[in-house]
């Protein structure tokens, strides 16, 4: 009986051995799979004409993100006025979350030039450095506006609200709370339909989201553009899963106006996992 123990202990030691490992392995090829990267270019068209260009850049790693957006349209209040800039956002992913540290942007509008610098601490600005000329006919910000917000990047980077991977209409069942510096506004996301792709820049399943813009603070006032697009209903965008389908990327936006739709739609859309590095051979 002992010598059958002693054979029979090697064995089990080495069987024990090849679980730990595929459960490390499991462990480091889910980890791989979570890490997203977003490649994007969007074409700005009034009534079919194009007007302008931006781009889209995110890397969301387990536990930190990083987004950059270059060009007309950084959110969605810069694609009505006339300029552009860049803008960038970095912080950590907690509970399926983009948690934003530090917002910066440089933007020209209505050829006002401004340099906007935000610290965040879950979810509460800490500090705002503001180089642009001093706001004129806004309406007042209070310290309670600057409380439970994110930045214009990484709100609209989206959680999936399926764990199994599939799109979920709960998804747009949520209200984005946004500040960028000078504005404080609310974008209510409603579900409005699935859509299948068939052709480049994505193909596949998209979900589309109604989306309301709340304007709170910071605008102003006597705003015609405000004004006309604040409680709209039939403002929408489309988002397309990034790869491993944590998060929701943009891929299109359409705003009914007096003189015809405006659009931003992708003209590419490339998202892949993040490389991540192989673990060190065990010595």
């Amino acid at each position: 009986m002992a010598s059958i123990r002693a054979a029979v202990a090697p064995r089990a030691c080495r069987v024990l051995i090849r679980v730990a490992l595929g459960a490390l392995l499991t462990t480091a090829l889910a980890q791989h799979a979570c890490a997203q990267k977003l490649d994007a270019r969007y074409a700005i068209t009034m009534t079919g004409i194009r007007v302008g260009q931006s781009t889209w850049k995110a890397d969301i790693a387990e536990e930190r993100f990083t987004a950059e957006a270059t060009g007309g349209s950084v959110d969605l209040l810069s694609i009505f006025a006339k300029g552009g800039g860049t803008a960038q956002t970095a912080g950590l992913v907690k509970d399926a979350a983009l948690v934003p540290s530090t917002y910066s942007s440089t933007m020209i509008e209505d050829g006002d030039h401004t340099e906007l610098k935000l610290t965040f601490e879950e979810g509460t600005v800490i500090d705002l450095v503001d180089k642009g000329p001093a706001p004129a006919d806004r309406v007042p910000l209070r310290e309670e506006h600057l409380r439970g917000v994110s930045d214009p990047l990484s709100a609209l980077l989206l959680a999936n609200g399926s764990s199994d991977g599939r799109l979920a209409r709960q998804t747009c069942e949520r209200t984005l709370a946004i500040f960028d510096g000078r504005r404080r506004y609310d974008l209510v996301l409603s579900f409005k339909r699935m859509e299948e792709l068939a052709r480049k820049p994505y193909e596949g399943r998209v979900l589309v989201c109604n989306v309301v813009l709340r304007p709170i603070a910071g605008h102003r006032a006597n705003s015609v553009v405000m004004k006309y697009i604040a409680g709209r209903r039939d403002i929408e965008i489309a988002f397309a899963p990034m790869a491993g389908a944590r998060f929701l990327a943009p891929l299109r936006l359409s705003v009914p106006t007096l003189l015809g739709t405006i659009s931003i739609d992708a003209t590419q859309f490339d998202t892949t996992p993040r490389a991540v590095p192989a673990p060190a051979p065990a010595q």
